[in-house]
């Protein structure tokens, strides 16, 4: 059975620093592409940044230069490093692997930037 757990959430003044941590149980992470979206309250969920297995990496125009994703295949772990943090980054944000003919998610974590 695969298992997505979000790490690394929390409360962060404006301009500050985070990394999450996704930790994939199961055979997938080394076949699956893996990205970080994120869903703020009354809005949809949308894409934060994902990687291939090979680490070719794809951003959402509001993250870009603030945001970096990154995986290790050795560890089964992705991970996104958010910096310059800013109000609207406020959301849960959930893990997600996806294989050909499925998806999986995590239970998502909360980051909440707030002075």
């Amino acid at each position: 059975q695969v298992q997505l757990v979000e790490s690394g959430g929390g409360l962060v003044q404006p301009g500050g620093s985070l990394r999450l941590s996704c930790a994939a149980s199961g055979s997938i992470f080394s076949t699956a592409v893996m990205g970080w979206y994120r869903q703020a309250p009354g809005k949809q969920r949308e894409l934060v940044a994902s990687i291939s297995v090979g680490g070719t990496t794809n951003y959402a125009v509001s993250v870009k230069g603030r945001f970096t994703i990154s995986r290790d295949n050795n560890k089964n772990t992705m991970y996104l490093q958010m910096n310059s943090l800013k109000p609207e980054d406020t959301a849960v944000y959930y893990c997600n692997a996806r294989l050909t003919y499925s998806a999986y998610w995590g239970q998502g974590t909360q980051v909440t930037v707030s002075s």
